[in-house]
C-alpha cells in the first residue's frame, strides 16, 4: 500500500511538472508543447498505476467482481483516451498539422479531461466497498 502511495505522488509530482512548470519556475514556452503534454501524460500513467496497485491491495487475496473488472478497463481506457487527445497533433488528426509546432488546444484539453474522469470512475468501480462496510 506505502509503495502504490509513493508512486501515485511521484506520479502527481511528474504530472504537475508537465501541466504547470511555472510552478517550479521551469516554463519556457508561451504554450504547451509537445514535452510538456508528454511529461504530464506520463506522470498520469504513473498516477494510474500507483493507484490500480492501491486499490488491488484492498481486496486483500479476494476474487474481483465484475464491477471491479470493468473499473480496470475504465481506467486503461481512460488513460488511452487521454493519451490519443493529449498527442492528437503528433499524430497529425488536431489542430496543427505535424509540421508545426504541436499546441495543445481546447478540444484536446477536453479529451485529456473526458479521459481523467473516466480514470476517475474506473477507480471509484475498483474499491472493495463490500468489504470495507462489513469488516468483521
Amino acid at each position: 500500500m506505502r509503495m502504490s502511495l509513493v508512486t501515485s505522488l511521484i506520479g502527481l509530482f511528474i504530472f504537475t511538472v508537465g501541466a504547470k512548470p511555472d510552478w517550479f519556475g521551469w516554463d519556457r514556452s508561451p504554450v504547451v508543447g509537445f514535452v510538456q503534454i508528454s511529461v504530464f501524460l506520463i506522470g498520469l500513467g504513473v498516477i494510474c498505476l500507483g493507484g490500480y496497485v492501491g486499490l488491488l491491495a484492498l481486496w486483500k487475496g479476494q476474487p474481483r467482481t465484475i464491477v471491479a473488472d470493468i473499473g480496470l478497463r475504465l481506467v486503461s481506457t481512460g488513460y488511452v483516451i487521454s493519451i490519443f487527445s493529449g498527442m492528437a497533433d503528433v499524430a497529425g488528426m488536431g489542430s496543427q498539422p505535424l509540421p508545426g509546432v504541436p499546441y495543445f488546444g481546447p478540444w484536446q484539453a477536453m479529451g485529456v479531461l473526458v479521459g481523467e474522469i473516466l480514470i476517475a470512475i474506473g477507480f471509484l468501480m475498483l474499491i472493495p466497498y463490500r468489504s470495507l462496510l462489513f469488516r468483521n
